[in-house]
């Protein structure tokens, strides 16, 4: 059987563009989208021209923003013997956030286009502070570069970084302010977890092959786990997290994805409007939050404890967090889709900080078989069939299954079909910010929020925000668990079904 052609060339419809990035003298800049525009670059998948100007209220001129990212870039890219050719795209502008410093920026990008013959185009992301979206997406629109000048004479284009918002309202406000300027074809809102490889690939798996999708449903599922681990606590993100905890910083966005990613229905062609339709239908059939009514949700916060043999300090001990307080640093959730698909069938949603390892993974679990035929030899000890799609700590997908052991005895024993892709892929693979980036310029959105599954999804969690909210001014609601174990007690059983294999 020949494989499939795969062209990873560049893409050939890559227009030439002007990348402009407000932030640029912050940490997501210099750790993940500097980096991320070089490997493009490396590999010849940018498009010629291009250029790149860095934004921020720093004064910095050119050379010293080229060295200021090349002195970062040391740590995180392994080769750096193009780095001089890819500096020589690197322009840097001071900017206020006031409508004066944006004038001069479009009359810098009018200059920058004729010099590098760039036709107009430019891509605006905001690695910047989340109140910062909608006056930098104003002051884009008063200044005229929201502005599209028609087929062949220049389009804009802009990239909002989560969070989109910190609630429905405030969701609402913001995309009321992006779209006084502009229309949903130019708004892109980020997501870098639908980038990841084995993300991607989820839909590939599941509508490519006739083998699985037939019994993706509630006849042989038993449940559904999707876990986000992390073994860091919060780190230097104190100020933001202790606003936010964990359902805004990663059920809203990131672990909503993936659960659609999951459930969603074939759409009816692989486009992004086909898919982004599908991936709506999804979050409108989730039974509403209700704890009166049974709906389960497990949160707690870390304590004092001990990672891989070090001591590590409790969320409130951490800079810049208030000694009493009551956000959540992990989740669990209990949540079932009311549909012909998955009627009763539980979705387990899972994330927290300062947990054994670093791990996320999406665990289908299959029924038992329905009729136990080796029972007298085997007894009651058949392991039913589990599926494993991991993309840390590797990209990978296991299926667990059920043979003989040699022999002239009856016994079972589990074995597993492992695909990772590290080895069967030879080539150097985009990492997320380089793949969302690269489709933006392709003007592709189907690795991006489309704005209904944005508020579909704050107005399913507000509930669950109120239930936070509750305990941040109850005694109630909220467990405590020591940094380096699966969670708060509550959990524990729950957490043992969706990370031991």
């Amino acid at each position: 059987m020949q494989p499939h052609a795969c062209d990873q060339t560049t893409k050939p419809d890559l227009a030439p563009c002007v990348i402009v990035i407000f932030g640029a003298s912050g940490d997501l800049t210099s750790r993940k989208l500097i980096p991320g525009l070089f490997s493009l670059f490396s590999q010849g998948k940018l498009p010629r021209p291009f250029a790149i100007v860095g934004c921020s209220r720093t004064e910095m001129d050119d050379q010293q923003f080229r060295m200021h990212l090349e002195k970062h870039c040391h740590d995180s890219v392994a080769a750096m013997d193009r780095w001089h050719d890819f500096a020589q795209h690197l322009f840097y502008k001071s900017v206020d956030y006031d409508l004066h410093h944006f004038r001069e920026l479009a009359a810098y990008l009018e200059q920058l286009d004729q010099q590098r013959q760039t036709g107009g185009n430019r891509i605006f992301e905001l690695a910047v502070p989340p109140a910062l979206y909608p006056v930098i997406g104003d002051l884009l629109g008063q200044s005229g570069l929201a502005d599209e000048k028609g087929p062949d004479r220049g389009w804009s284009r802009v990239i909002v970084e989560k969070p989109f918002g910190h609630d429905l309202e405030s969701a609402r406000r913001l995309d009321a302010t992006l779209h006084n300027h502009f229309n949903e074809k130019q708004i892109y809102r980020i997501d870098h977890y639908l980038a990841k490889e084995t993300v991607q690939n989820t839909l590939i798996f599941r509508f490519a092959n006739t083998i699985f999708e037939p019994i993706w449903n509630r006849h042989y599922i038993d449940y559904v786990g999707i876990v986000a681990a992390e073994e860091l606590g919060v780190g230097s993100r104190a100020g933001y997290y202790d606003q936010s905890g964990v359902i805004r910083d990663m059920f809203q966005n990131h672990m909503m994805q993936l659960l659609v990613l999951t459930a969603m229905e074939p759409p009816s062609r692989f486009d992004a409007y086909a898919v982004q339709d599908e991936k709506a239908k999804v979050i409108r059939s989730l039974r509403e939050f209700d704890r009166e009514a049974g709906s389960k949700l497990c949160l707690g916060q870390y304590q004092d404890g001990e990672i891989n043999g070090k001591k590590v300090p409790g969320y409130r001990r951490e800079q810049g967090v208030s000694a009493d307080s009551r956000t959540p640093t992990f989740a669990l959730m209990e949540l079932y889709i009311d549909n012909w698909r998955w009627q009763d069938v539980p979705f387990y949603l899972v994330s927290g900080k300062r947990l054994p390892r670093k791990e996320t993974r999406i665990v289908i679990q299959f029924k038992q078989v329905p009729h136990r035929l080796f029972h007298d030899v085997l007894g009651d000890t058949i392991n039913a069939n589990r599926l494993v799609i991991e993309t840390y700590p590797e990209e990978r997908i296991r299926l667990h299954f059920q043979t003989k052991s040699p022999g002239t005895a009856i016994c079972l024993r589990s074995m597993t079909m492992d695909f990772a892709y590290h080895e069967h892929y030879q080539g150097k693979a985009l990492d997320d910010y380089a793949r969302v980036l690269l489709d933006c310029m392709a003007g592709d959105h189907m690795l991006f929020w489309r704005q209904d599954g944005i508020e579909l999804s704050w107005a399913f969690l507000t509930p669950v925000l109120e239930e936070c909210e509750k305990c941040s001014c109850e005694d109630n609601g909220l467990s405590y668990y020591p940094a380096g174990v699966w969670g708060p007690e509550p959990a524990g059983d729950t957490m043992r079904l969706l990370v031991d294999d």
